[in-house]
């Protein structure tokens, strides 16, 4: 039984309780009925996720928690004890606890912190961590330049924001690649541009290349769609307007309005363009 996971179990029973689910080992937890459907039977498949409740039984839910084992996370302080916080991590009735020994300078109510998650050795129980460093590192780099990846963005500098790239390397968007607000905890989908000879990672929330431009060209149409088919900006249109209403930089746009000219969806004028 994978405890901090996300899994498929099988129903092996059902009681008043609710459904008792089995893994391959014959190992058993229980679907309290409040997950249960009326249509459920021995034998079915349920995607479930197993974690310790309140009374440190061990119970599944088809609840989808914020974190799973392994993860970062971005998650808010619901309250405090004098042994550490506890953080809203999606699962009614349910916080996950942040040990004292595990803060970084201590944490606030109502304030949302980046977090780890992991299996405690001693009780077997879903715990956050703030220390970061024995889990992220960029020794051994296992993603690829232009690889999709999921990123949560960790901190703030004046070049750029520095993110957790698939909760196990640290990388960089840079502030003149980003045309989308975005904010400290943010979990986005994005594109690892480059891999430095020191293994630094450098981030890109728009995929480049061919589908890139693919890509922009589909949001550009939809937005002249949605505006009754003609925007007021063009080749001649300054970098900002641009970015104001398409969310795109100048560079990115005249792509994409190359993409459907020539895809014969529009026609282009100097600081026009509108659907053929």
């Amino acid at each position: 039984m994978k405890v901090g996971r996300i899994q498929t179990l099988k129903v092996n029973r059902i009681s008043d309780y609710g459904l008792y689910l089995v893994d391959d080992e014959g190992g058993e937890v229980l679907l309290p009925n409040r997950y249960v459907s009326l249509n459920n039977a021995v034998g079915d498949q349920i995607e479930v996720f197993v974690y310790h409740d309140s009374e440190d039984r061990l119970v599944a839910t088809t609840e989808r928690p914020l974190i799973t084992e392994g993860q970062v996370a971005s998650l808010k302080v619901v309250d405090k004890s004098i042994h550490g916080a506890f953080l809203d991590w999606g699962l009614a009735g349910k916080d996950l606890f942040l040990p004292n020994r595990n803060q970084q300078g201590g944490v606030l109510p109502g304030r949302s912190y980046l977090v780890w998650m992991y299996i405690d050795n001693v009780t077997g129980r879903c715990v956050a961590t703030q220390k970061l460093k024995a889990f992220i590192d960029n020794d051994v780099i296992t993603v690829e330049p232009r690889q999709k990846v999921d990123i949560v963005v960790a901190s703030e500098s004046p070049i750029g924001y520095r993110a957790i790239i698939n909760s196990r390397h640290w990388g960089m968007i840079y502030k003149n690649q980003i045309f989308q607000p975005i904010a400290i905890g943010d979990r986005l989908e994005g594109y690892v541009r480059r891999i430095t000879e020191d293994n630094r990672l450098d981030l890109s929330l728009r995929r480049e290349g061919y589908d890139g431009v693919a890509s922009s060209a589909d949001v550009l149409l939809k937005l002249l769609r949605d505006s009754g088919g003609e925007l007021p900006i063009g080749d001649d249109s300054s970098p900002e307007e641009v970015h104001r209403l398409t969310q795109m930089s100048k560079k990115v746009f005249k792509r994409a309005v190359g993409m459907l000219m020539k895809s014969g969806d529009i026609v282009a004028e100097p600081q026009h363009i509108k659907l053929r």
